[in-house]
């Protein structure tokens, strides 16, 4: 149904001056949304919690409004948005680029739209980029058209040139993606890989849409107390999702991987009562947006093993193909001697 329009590459590709695609660390700004006094990040003006956030290898940062901003963040930045209908796609776009951002991830429809509504809804989010020469990446999310991996991946057949902000966290938990054939689902979706041009970071249980891990980040988490160990399980999501990236990277080419931990207002963090009562939450956001981070840049440096692999043995392929053709060939030479 798509013309395959180019893919408009993230804004943020001009940031770095390295050749080799890489992973680029942002931090979703809805992270720091009521974190506890306790937090490692303590508060700040806007100054000191962006140095704060540089020296912790964040590079740039997602802003979670739309808003115009009254003076540009000390470091790159992209936004947010939800689309509902197609007239907003062209809105939306327009707003974001004429502010600045680099690049930006929507929510796409409400997930009862039918394929003919889904469709019109992806037509205008491809259009308005190209028209505004801004990145759109459409999110895969509970209560949007991206809700479950089945219509996802035939959404895909159908626009081949869409590209995802994979949020693995909806899938894991709103699908329960480990009940049933876990290899099977990894399989279906590599189309959904090959195309993730942006992921935003979060762990999920199979019940639950936010989980921390421990600070051992090779330990089996200790929240992870059920059949499966889902701190394995996104290791591999966010590496197939890399690996995809990886696959159709230019020079210069950037993935930004920005942990949005939120806080319970939409019961995304879980919260339990302390010895007085008083309603905590169970871990420090920031902290373990930190340790999302080392996941990320080990999954990042597993993928790039698997390409150099797959490189490595198509080249010993070719080399066995070339090298049986020439036995042939001589064999046919000598018989045409003979």
């Amino acid at each position: 149904m798509t013309n395959f329009r180019t893919p408009l590459p993230n804004g943020f590709r001009n940031v770095t001056t390295d050749s080799a695609p890489r992973l680029m660390l942002l931090l979703n700004l809805g992270n720091l949304v009521d974190l506890p006094g306790s937090s490692v990040l303590s508060a700040g003006t806007e100054e000191e919690v962006y140095a704060r956030l540089c020296a912790d290898g964040f590079e740039g940062v997602q802003i979670t409004h739309g808003d115009p901003l009254p003076k540009s963040p000390a470091l790159p930045f992209c936004g947010l948005s939800r689309i509902n209908a197609p007239s907003d796609a062209d809105i939306v776009a327009a707003r974001h680029a004429d502010r600045g951002d680099r690049c930006i991830t929507v929510h796409l429809g409400w997930g009862i739209e039918d394929d003919r509504e889904v469709d019109a809804l992806v037509e205008a989010v491809l259009e308005a980029q190209q028209r505004r020469r801004i990145a759109i990446f459409i999110e895969t999310h509970r209560a949007t058209v991206t809700q479950d991996i089945w219509r996802t991946v035939q959404l895909i057949k159908r626009h081949p040139d869409v590209r995802f902000n994979g949020d693995f966290s909806h899938y894991y938990c709103g699908q329960e993606l480990v009940y049933g054939d876990w290899n099977q689902k990894l399989h279906f979706l590599t189309p959904l890989f090959d195309r993730v041009g942006f992921m935003h970071g979060r762990i999920a249980s199979p019940g639950c849409i936010q989980v921390p891990i421990s600070k051992d980040v090779h330990a089996r988490p200790v929240q992870a107390h059920g059949v499966v160990n889902y701190l394995d399980d996104f290791r591999e999501l966010w590496t197939r999702a890399m690996l995809g990236f990886l696959k159709h990277a230019a020079p210069g080419d950037v993935l930004p991987f920005a942990p949005e931990l939120l806080a319970g207002t939409h019961y995304y963090a879980r919260l339990f009562p302390d010895a007085e009562g008083v309603m905590c939450e169970e871990s420090d956001r920031y902290a373990q947006a930190l340790l999302l981070a080392q996941i990320a840049r080990e999954s990042f440096a597993a993928a790039s093993e698997r390409q150099e692999e797959k490189k490595n043995a198509h080249h010993a392929s070719d080399i066995q193909r070339c090298g049986t053709c020439r036995r042939r060939n001589g064999g046919a030479a000598r018989d045409a001697l003979n």
